[in-house]
Parts: structure tokens; sequence; C-alpha cells
């Protein structure tokens, strides 16, 4: 079976999958470059600086990896 496409669509094509893989890239090396914190370190920074502030979201987006 032979599938003919034109050289626009099938760069077309390319170009959004590169955009993609490259998004999913990016997102997963920000994910990764976040430091752990320890529950040790988490109680000192609640002591200095005290519990975070209950917020109503204002956006929430779930990423899939």
């Amino acid at each position: 079976m032979e599938l003919a496409i034109d050289t626009q669509n099938l760069k077309m094509i390319i170009k959004e999958a590169v955009r993609e893989a490259i998004k999913e890239e990016k997102i997963d090396f920000f994910l990764n470059s976040i430091p752990f914190v320890s529950n040790e370190e988490m109680e000192d920074i609640e002591k200095i600086y005290g519990e975070p502030e209950k917020r109503e979201t204002a956006f929430s987006e779930v990423i899939e990896i």
C-alpha cells in the first residue's frame, strides 16, 4: 500500500512531532531539576516563614509524563 503525501504536509507533520517531543523534554527537564526537600528542611522553612497560606486554586493543569 502506497501513501501519497506532499512535501509541505510531511514537513508540517514532522515539525509538529518535533515540537511535541521538545515540549515533553523541557517539562521533564524542569520537573527533574526541582530539588528534593527533606522533612527537616521543610520544618526549618515553616519555622522561618510560617505555614503556607490556604488559597483557592486559580489555575490547575495535569501533565502526563
